[in-house]
């Protein structure tokens, strides 16, 4: 059975298309986590629920268990649900036996219960597996039979490139609408942990109730980011060379290192100098191109632009390996001494802009 895409599994189960078996996989438990809510919330009704709905977890499952629960008939209901959330820890999955091998394990392997599951599966039991973070060896006869017969997803991380225009989508989906500065801001300061972006922003349109533009002071105001004291403030000072103003700004974050930790600065500004150097290198100035190329709104390409001429080649090239050590040297990684944060951020910015 070919993979499916997040979209299409959740846009049957909407339209109450449902399957026996299927199974969430990888690196993004956004995904996963969405489409086991809506299968949990959804699928069955109150009533139907508490005699056909069954949630397991996989460090207390194990195969027989799983199978047994799957195989139940349901109770004045069409269907029985049963989610297995952190199916990545349920034995059977992790299962070192050489499946290559004949004979004994041969034999195992016909009397194995989830693999006779799997086969054939109950028609009115859907059954879920929330496998987070990991994927299961396709070259496996699990891994192959699982792709075949079940709903299968796999999830991966979102490129920082990516993040603008998701969550551009997600809000288009509520009927929110945001400016540029604010999507950006957004992406710069919660990251590409999707499960986090969905529930700061979701706290956010709750406070902010009927209003359908998010602005930059909605998200300072609700998400805590500081007006005058951020990363896209140190990028703006880093960009026009201005030392006071960057130490200023040191200084904030160094005072407020828990909500300012070094890693997330220092990955802001890699990744904001890596896209000045995509500028040098990009042939085409114009702005569809270099927005094309740098990932960014056309809107900005002529800050970025700005930023190029105070930076050559050469400067972020060493900008680059700077941002790379003291990334190393805030995690005690070729550092004898316990350097404080903010020593580094301020050592760090002085070498930038001089």
């Amino acid at each position: 059975m070919p993979e499916r895409k997040f979209e299409e599994i959740l846009k049957d189960l909407k339209n109450k298309v449902y399957h026996p078996l299927y199974f969430l996989q990888g690196e993004e438990p956004y995904y996963i986590d969405a489409i086991s809510d809506y299968v949990e919330k959804h699928l069955l009704n109150d009533m139907e629920k508490e005699f056909n709905q069954t949630i397991l977890y996989g460090r207390e499952a194990d195969a027989m268990t799983i199978v047994s629960t799957a195989r139940r008939f349901p109770m004045m209901s069409n269907y029985q649900v049963v989610i297995i959330k952190e199916a990545q820890d349920v034995k059977w999955f992790g299962s070192k036996e050489k499946e290559e091998e004949k004979t004994k394990d041969k034999v195992k392997e016909k009397e194995d219960p989830m693999m006779l599951y799997l086969q054939n599966p109950t028609t009115t039991t859907i059954l879920l597996f929330c496998y987070k973070y990991k994927t299961i060896d396709n070259r496996t006869k699990k891994g192959k039979l699982i792709k075949d017969k079940a709903q299968f997803l796999e999830t991966k991380k979102l490129y920082d490139n990516q993040l603008p225009a998701w969550i551009k989508n997600y809000l288009k989906e509520r009927k929110i609408k945001a400016d540029d500065h604010a999507v950006e801001m957004l992406a710069e300061y919660l990251g590409n942990d999707l499960s986090k972006i969905n529930n700061e922003v979701g706290k956010m349109l709750i406070n902010l109730k009927d209003k359908s533009v998010i602005t930059v002071s909605d998200i300072r105001e609700h998400i805590g980011v500081s007006k005058d004291y951020n990363v896209f403030e140190l990028q703006n000072a880093l960009a026009e060379r201005n030392i006071l103003k960057a130490n200023r700004i040191v200084n904030y974050f160094e005072a407020n290192s828990k909500n300012n930790p070094i890693q997330l600065i220092v990955g802001s500004l890699f990744a904001y100098f890596n896209k000045i150097l995509i500028y040098h290198f990009t042939t085409d100035k114009s702005s569809a191109s270099l927005a094309s190329a740098m990932g960014i709104s056309p809107f900005f390409v002529k800050d970025y632009e700005r930023t190029a001429r105070n930076y050559p080649v050469w400067k972020l090239e060493q900008i680059i390996g700077w941002l790379r050590e003291y990334d190393l040297k805030s995690k005690g990684v070729g550092s004898t001494d316990q350097v404080p944060t903010g020593e580094l951020l301020r050592e760090m910015v002085f070498k930038i802009i001089h």
